[in-house]
């Protein structure tokens, strides 16, 4: 069997994965819309902690206050939790990135420049990049500055800034456009309203989706998210 078909097919059955995102601000966990967030809803670590231990496929938090990232709340929560988590806020130099890894974070969650992306791939791996960009509805379908993160990112997170806290639904268009153009994981944030959205994104070729304000203020959880993803035929760690 050709090796390149190989590897697709094994790609191809990687489960879809469910991944809670934790926005903390001076160590508050905070919602907001269109990235404006303010809303103190609870503690962030508690709350990383909480999804940590009901076993979700992973983690996504965002540390909006730091000039720096806050390594010692990384550290708070993989000392005590295997679920994989990726860090973004504040990561300006390759040497925040290695501090992060090495306080227990899988993954790094880079907005650019395109140099830093690279560098940081470069030491560590591509494995360890996620590529963050921040899009408003419409702005950039088939855009050349999602391309590179085939180069040098492990994946791709699409974060629509318009659908940020509103609940309306992921950027179906977009997602799908830009599958068609990267070659690297893609994981849709922003905008989830329920478990039907998430099958959609999945459907339109992400890879994973990332949830806020639906797991914070309703009553949907990764679990009931699985089990209905299952029902549909999608592949899912239960």
């Amino acid at each position: 069997m050709d090796v390149l078909a190989s590897l697709l097919g094994s790609f191809e059955m990687l489960a879809a994965r469910i991944i809670p995102t934790i926005l903390s601000k001076n160590g508050n966990l905070v919602k907001g819309e269109g990235f404006a967030a303010d809303r103190i809803c609870g503690n962030a670590l508690q709350a990383a902690r909480i999804h940590a231990m009901r076993g979700v496929d992973e983690l996504l938090i965002f540390d909006l206050s730091c000039e720096e990232p806050n390594y010692d709340m990384v550290r708070s929560l993989t000392e005590t939790s295997f679920t994989p988590v990726t860090v973004g806020g504040g990561i300006k130099t390759v040497q925040h990135a290695q501090r992060l890894l090495r306080a227990g974070a899988d993954k790094v969650c880079i907005k650019g420049p395109e140099q830093l992306v690279e560098e940081i791939s470069k030491k560590f791996g591509s494995q360890c990049v996620a590529l963050s960009i921040e899009m408003r509805d419409r702005d950039m379908h088939s855009g050349g500055e999602i391309l590179y993160a085939s180069k040098y990112a492990g994946e791709l997170i699409i974060q629509s800034v318009d659908r940020d806290g509103t609940m309306v639904g992921y950027d179906l268009d977009l997602i799908a456009d830009a599958a068609e153009h990267v070659g690297v994981p893609i994981v849709a944030s922003g905008g989830c309203s329920g478990y039907e959205d998430m099958y959609d994104a999945l459907d339109a070729g992400a890879s994973a989706v990332a949830v806020g304000a639906l797991f914070q203020f309703t009553d949907c959880t990764p679990k009931g998210a699985a089990e209905y993803l299952n029902d549909r035929g999608v592949e899912v760690r239960l």
